[in-house]
């Protein structure tokens, strides 16, 4: 037997029926997984077939996981590396496939659903509006990682479109002091929303850049939480909106023709 194929498969945000069809399918016909138990929920390895190994990487190191993957391509067909989110959006993608590019293992990668948009989803908000933001940022506050020049989040926030906030929930003060430095008023609208999509665990969080430390303090929410700044949270229950051109009667595009 030659050697198999790594699916780095994103697991969608928390809601085991959030992953792709396609995710599902490999599952269903891998050989071994390894599966991020600290952030995926165990529910999403249920489509395995009997006899399926299936190992927890919470525990293991960068080394340790390349092997394992490496050892079971060896000896199936389908290996699945199950990711929380999305594997392109802080997932060590690009770190676990370069030992198996140097091992000679095949890979390939399946989208998943991001927290950013499962939470979106929680709280019925849209991170676009028209002439309110079209513009969304994916980024974080410095912790062990250190931001690159130019990526702290004042910078970010400067422009005021809308920002969500990956692995910052612990750092709320760094999230205040950089929006705040970058201007933005105490009554900005937030949101935190905790395991997103998460059945039965799910959190929502609402307040403003004065309030949302204290209410996520008083709520015990201390992990897996998408933190949101936004210009269009709360538009659900603004009086007056303005419409996107596509659909107004008098714009003509190539499936319809102006009525007025």
């Amino acid at each position: 037997m030659g050697v198999g194929t790594v699916w780095f498969v994103g697991a969608g945000p928390g809601d085991p029926d959030l992953i792709t069809v396609k995710g599902r399918d490999l599952i269903a016909r891998a050989g071994a997984i390894l599966f991020a138990g600290s952030l995926v929920n165990v529910a999403a390895t249920g489509w395995a077939p009997p006899g399926c190994l299936i190992a927890d990487s919470k525990d293991m190191t960068l080394e340790q996981m390349s092997a394992w993957l490496i050892a079971n391509a060896a000896r199936c067909d389908t290996v699945v590396r199950l990711q929380t989110g999305d594997p392109a959006l802080y997932g060590a993608l690009i770190e676990l496939v370069q030992p198996l590019d140097a091992a000679g293992v095949p890979v390939a990668v399946v989208p998943g659903v991001s927290s950013a948009m499962a939470s979106a989803a929680a709280a019925v908000e849209s991170f676009t509006l028209p002439e309110v933001t079209q513009t969304t940022i994916f980024t974080r506050v410095e912790g062990r990682t250190p931001m690159p020049d130019g990526e702290d989040l004042a910078n970010l926030a400067a422009h005021r479109c809308t920002l969500c906030i990956f692995l910052s929930i612990t750092l709320l003060h760094k999230v205040e002091a950089g929006l705040r430095e970058a201007g933005w008023p105490d009554d900005a609208p937030m949101l935190v929303v905790h395991k997103a999509s998460w059945p039965g665990e799910e959190r929502i969080v609402r307040g403003t850049l004065a309030t949302i430390k204290q209410q996520c303090r008083d709520a015990g929410i201390v992990s897996q939480a998408m933190v949101i700044a936004s210009p269009t949270l709360g538009a659900r229950q603004w009086p007056e909106l303005t419409k996107s051109r596509l659909y107004d009667p008098g714009f003509t595009h190539r499936f319809r023709k102006a009525t007025t």
